[in-house]
């Protein structure tokens, strides 16, 4: 996901710094990723900065949820009502016949809900330049299931 955002505001023509945390990944925790698209000055974000959250397990809105500033908009992959948009992205990715593009499910989802910097032309631009031709229909599939349009 963080790649395919990086590359869409790339294609937009805007500056864009990532970052992304893999330590704890190794031993079964969460790889955190941080965009900045824009006038940045670091690469991390701050306590209370995030305009955007996506949060492939629930659970980590209760750790990173502090990132968030008052205001920002949070999408979950949950069955869980809350004060955030909740979608079921592994249950939409499953169906799209792998869990492993859930992230595509919910990038799709945030992208509907009209909260990124670019439309879902421009992401499904840049899945198509980037995947790998044997997962190019299953991330073009769980995409489009984010958007709701199969």
């Amino acid at each position: 996901m963080t790649r395919v955002l990086a590359e869409a505001a790339i294609e937009k023509a805007f500056d864009v710094l990532t970052s992304e945390n893999h330590g704890m990944a190794m031993r079964g925790g969460t790889v955190i990723s941080h965009i900045k698209i824009g006038d940045f000055k670091s690469p991390l974000i701050r306590c209370g900065q995030a305009d955007l959250g996506l949060f492939i397990n629930r659970m980590n809105l209760d750790i990173h949820g502090d990132l968030m500033k008052s205001g920002g908009e949070i999408f979950v992959n949950t069955t869980t009502p809350g004060d955030y948009r909740s979608i079921d992205a592994v249950g939409l990715a499953k169906k799209a016949g792998s869990p492993v593009v859930a992230n595509l499910v919910l990038l799709g989802y945030a992208v509907k809900g009209e909260s990124l910097f670019c439309s879902s032309d421009v992401i499904e631009k840049v899945i198509r330049r980037i995947s790998q031709p044997r997962q190019l229909d299953l991330n073009l599939k769980g995409f489009q299931l984010g958007l709701g349009i199969n």
